[in-house]
């Protein structure tokens, strides 16, 4: 039986963590800053974890988790 192959885009952008979460970071932070608030900028720092369903989804492209 073959390997099944990672998503190339999916583990470059998320992380898992001990306890099974998938971390993301946020959209909208690349260009165009000027436009949002610094608010929106402020909480936009950091990751921000995935819903169950989206987590679900990015675990089903990540089949052998993250080995870096």
């Amino acid at each position: 039986m073959s390997k099944m192959k990672t998503t190339s885009s999916a583990k470059k952008r998320f992380k898992i963590t001990a306890t099974g979460k998938v971390l993301a970071g946020p959209g909208k932070k690349q260009h165009n800053l000027s436009a949002r608030s610094q608010k929106v900028k402020r909480q936009n720092r950091g990751s921000q974890t995935m819903t169950a369903m989206d987590a679900k989804t990015i675990k089903r492209w990540l089949p052998y988790g993250l080995s870096r």
